[in-house]
């Protein structure tokens, strides 16, 4: 019951998200922005385990996921500028994305961090 609760909120979040961002694509973005998403996964995961140390070890691995993340949110409009059409553009900025989580986790292993 409560993973069924927990998808239609999170799908209600999303849902929302489209349906204000195709009327005002600002303020989609500014609210897809906003770290509702993650706050959610913390409410799920403390509502689910109370564990303190699982919830340390989930918020700063977040803090360390967002960061390779962003450079996405500048690649996309730009290669789309140079007329990339849009699905070949979001792959290209997944697939750049996806190499930066590797290289993070590889730079925090180096570092003594486990992510």
């Amino acid at each position: 019951m409560f993973f069924l609760l927990k998808t239609v909120l999170s799908g209600l979040l999303i849902a929302l998200i489209s349906t204000i961002a195709r009327r005002f694509p600002a303020l989609g973005a500014l609210v897809a922005s906003l770290p509702l998403i993650s706050v959610f996964g913390m409410l799920w995961l403390w509502q689910e385990t109370h564990d303190a140390e699982k919830m340390e070890a989930h918020v700063s691995a977040t803090f360390f996921y967002v960061i390779p993340s962003l450079p996405m949110f500048l690649l996309i409009p730009w290669l789309m500028r140079q007329n990339i059409p849009f699905y070949p553009a979001l792959l290209i900025g997944c697939v750049v994305t996806v190499v930066l989580y590797l290289a993070t986790i590889w730079l925090a292993r180096r570092a003594g961090y486990s992510l």
